[in-house]
């Protein structure tokens, strides 16, 4: 059993496990946030149990739910320092869990030893990084056809 970090309201992070991995492919497909003309980004996106276990990603999950529902995850990639992925349920938005999630791979980036971590974000999702305390550093451009819009790019200090 994977060791988990207790936190508040019944939610607890702990490393995720390649039998996370479907769990983890079906929250980014179906996230809302990436509907209408996003839909293309995710549409075969997958999160593989290869990419589990070569990358540091991390599940909040439901710890009075006797199957440990999934609420959100992230991937932090150590070189070049990356917040990857972060992604939270969307039942499950405005509970805390992304702001758990980003002080949570604060603390991992600081054990590693980083002193900042880059994020490119969605669009619709810059704001909360800008309110968890990431600054904007610049735009990346868009790169059709896989990505069709300009993004911004973030970063997070950690101290």
């Amino acid at each position: 059993m994977p060791r988990m970090t207790p936190t508040p309201r019944a939610i607890a992070v702990r490393r995720a496990v390649a039998g996370d991995a479907k769990r983890l492919t079906r929250l980014v497909r179906g996230s809302r946030a990436y509907g209408g003309p996003y839909a293309a980004m995710v549409a075969g996106y997958r999160v593989g149990p290869d990419y589990i276990e070569s990358h540091r990603v991390f599940v909040a999950v439901d710890t009075g739910d006797p199957a440990g529902r999934v609420l959100g995850f992230y991937s932090l990639v150590l070189a070049p320092p990356e917040l990857d992925l972060l992604f939270v349920a969307d039942g499950s938005q405005g509970r805390g869990i992304g702001r758990l999630l980003v002080e949570h791979m604060r603390s991992q980036a600081r054990a590693a030893g980083l002193d900042r971590v880059r994020v490119v974000s969605h669009p619709p999702a810059e704001g909360f990084y800008r309110s968890v305390g990431a600054l904007l550093t610049g735009t990346v451009s868009a790169n059709p056809p896989a990505v069709a819009w300009d993004r911004p790019e973030l970063e997070f200090p950690i101290a």
